[in-house]
């Protein structure tokens, strides 16, 4: 640990480029006409006491039992000191002062700050030990909170030494470090949260990195939900929820406080401008939001006005924000960062194999084709059916529609399986009738959405799914499945624009899924991209059961257009790598005989065999003639066997016997 006596500020004073008002975040104290600015006074904006003269001196005993040393800081409440308990071998602990004695609302706070935090046990959350009062020169007492000394910077601080590096006040840190921070912020808010607290003020002033961990400190506006009696004085403005004044405390109210500190962090903003809350960027004007999408959808949910339509939990946004890092840091490194869906099981089928037999004119999906095969929501095991549903997993959608009608009231994870009976058989109409009630029971459940983007792809609408999909991601923008069905609905309603943003965004983090790496490929061979399609289908792993699908297709990408040896060659040895069924053996290696031909006939001297035939006019025929025959006799159907052996007996050598 650092030496705590080496973060005692020597001349206790705030600059008056960084004096701002603990209210409004406006300039106070500054100097003018060659004057220096008031130590004490009143924000011009909006009345706000303040006082940046340490109440505390170096040596002054305080509770008869904390020595003080020294100032530390200057935070939201006042100055912070540093302090030894001579009651308890000289540890070192922090004595955090209020910011105006007669200012009854931050003694309230300070209040409240030692009273919940004397329950509160959580290793990212400051640990209080005492409060205690001391009289100022007046003999008033002023009250203090008696904390664990975490030594280390805040985040604001991180973020102001990023600005100072580069001549700014702010300036934003790197994507990966901000979310990460957020995700070990996330868990000490949810703990608080369980105990049916209000957090109130987070923002990167109260969040310190101390050796590998983050704490929250600084828990004046810590309160029970929903109670704001007594109290004028609650967080900060610029993260402060914008219902907070009606709706009072509430998780939601925090979840929006953890956006604007992330966005504070990742784009080295302030949270005000002119007084006012800085709104959140368009992508249009802001980089990283238009380069990491699902990280501003994140924060888009996180700071909604609607407090119903933030994030439902701190767990469920630590949950789709770390689905958000793994596709950030697969975007930065380009290494794969698959991960489990909390909300959704796997896709039980590939709807985009047969799509690639022409390389040169990939097919588009058929969306009644794509709609069983993509990913279905998990059940809620809480769920009073759950278990009758577990057991049901592989019934006949006709069997589920008959357990429903027998069952007096079905539980909501029934009625949901109801609904994808209906699409199962086809019946688009009874699905978007029970679709409608289940709305009208669950508003804002992303379920209804999902199976509406569904049931749209079963009717054939392509663009109304794509519709219900965005939707959904808008709400779960961590997950791979939104970002897959929407990415398929919209290769179905002819956007590859949309289409390969999407599959790309599955792809990097996720190479497991072969439907985001086969959709990748048909929109690059659209847009004449072969290069893209290749490192495309090369992220299908070999242990994937579409391995040999993806390299087949890998091959033909290859020599679909002009080739030269060098690249006939890598393909062929891709083949030879390959254990193939016998007709697609057959065609794969007969489609790089065909490719060789012309090479052979425009090279003179020797070569290496190709697959094992020599690399010469004749050899080539010979082989080609060979394959195609082979395949012939495997042909499934008349006109295919007839075209190959036509094709044989024009393509076979010369004989001159």
């Amino acid at each position: 640990m650092v030496d705590p006596v080496a973060a005692i500020l020597k001349d206790p004073q705030v600059a008056e480029s960084k004096r701002y008002c603990g209210k409004c975040d406006q300039p106070v104290g500054r100097g003018k006409d060659g004057k220096p600015g008031r130590l004490r006074g009143f924000c011009p904006t909006d009345g706000t006491p303040f006082n940046f003269v340490p109440s505390l001196a170096e040596g002054t005993l305080v509770g008869g039992q904390y020595l003080v040393q020294g100032c530390l800081a200057h935070g939201g409440l006042g100055w912070i000191y540093l302090a030894t308990d001579r009651n308890v071998n000289d540890r070192w602990v922090v004595l955090k002062g209020l910011l105006d004695v007669d200012d009854p609302a931050a003694r309230a706070a300070a209040e409240a700050e030692r009273r919940f935090l004397a329950e509160v046990n959580h290793p990212n959350i400051v640990m209080i030990h005492n409060f205690v009062e001391h009289p100022d020169d007046d003999g008033k007492p002023i009250g203090y909170i008696v904390m664990e000394y975490v030594g280390g910077s805040s985040l604001r601080k991180l973020v102001e030494d990023r600005g100072k590096a580069v001549g700014q006040r702010l300036a934003p840190l790197p994507l990966p470090q901000v979310i990460s921070y957020g995700l070990e912020i996330l868990p000490a808010l949810g703990y608080l949260h369980g105990q049916g607290l209000a957090y109130c003020d987070l923002k990167p002033d109260n969040v310190i990195q101390y050796e590998r961990r983050l704490k929250l400190i600084d828990m004046g506006a810590v309160v029970p939900f929903g109670n704001a009696d007594g109290f004028d004085w609650y967080g900060t403005p610029g993260y402060q929820a914008p219902d907070f004044e009606s709706e009072g405390p509430s998780p939601a109210a925090d979840i929006h406080t953890v956006g604007r500190t992330l966005m504070v962090m990742a784009l080295g903003t302030s949270p005000l401008r002119g007084g006012k809350p800085v709104p959140l960027p368009d992508p249009a004007a802001e980089r990283l939001l238009a380069e990491h999408e699902s990280f501003h959808r994140v924060l888009l949910r996180a700071t909604d006005p609607d407090p119903k339509r933030r994030f439902a939990s701190a767990e469920e946004m630590a949950d789709q924000l770390t689905g958000v890092l793994r596709e950030v840091l697969a975007a930065e490194d380009g290494k794969a960062r698959p991960g489990v869906s909390t909300v959704f099981g796997p896709s039980p089928s590939v709807f985009g194999i047969g799509l690639l037999g022409d390389v040169g004119s990939p097919g588009r999906p058929d969306p009644v084709a794509v709609a069983p095969t993509l990913p279905v929501p998990l059940v809620d095991t809480t769920d009073s059916a759950a278990g009758l549903l577990a057991t049901a997993s592989s019934a006949a959608p006709e069997e589920i529609l008959r357990l429903a009608a027998v069952t007096p009231t079905p539980s909501v994870e029934l009625r949901l399986r109801v609904v994808r009976a209906h699409l199962e058989v086809g019946d688009v109409g009874s699905a978007q009738k029970a679709l409608q009630r289940l709305r009208t029971d669950l508003p804002g459940d992303w379920r209804c959405d999902w199976f509406t983007g569904v049931a749209a792809l079963t009717a054939g609408d392509a663009r109304a799914a794509t519709t219900a999909f965005d939707t959904v991601l808008a709400t779960l923008p961590g997950e791979s499945a939104p970002k897959l069905a929407l990415a398929a609905a919209a290769e179905c309603a002819g956007d590859d624009a949309v289409a390969g943003r999407y599959y790309l965004q599955v792809n990097r983090p996720n190479p497991d899924i072969a439907d985001a790496a086969f959709g990748q490929a048909r929109v690059a061979l659209r847009a004449g991209r072969p290069e893209v399609a290749l490192a495309a289908l090369d992220t299908i792993a070999p242990t994937s059961s579409q391995y040999v699908t993806a390299q087949t297709v890998a091959v033909r990408v290859m020599i679909g257009g002009s080739v030269d040896e060098g690249v006939l060659r890598a393909a062929a040895d891709r083949v030879g790598r390959l254990t193939l069924d016998q007709a697609t053996g057959h065609e794969v290696r007969a489609s790089v005989f065909r490719a060789a031909l012309p090479l052979v006939t425009a090279t003179n001297g020797a070569r290496p065999p190709l697959l094992g035939s020599s690399w010469t006019e004749h050899g080539v025929r010979a082989a080609l003639e060979t394959e195609l025959r082979a395949g012939a006799r495997l042909a499934t159907d008349e006109a295919t066997r007839v075209d190959l052996v036509d094709l044989a007996n024009a393509i076979r050598p010369v004989s001159w016997v």
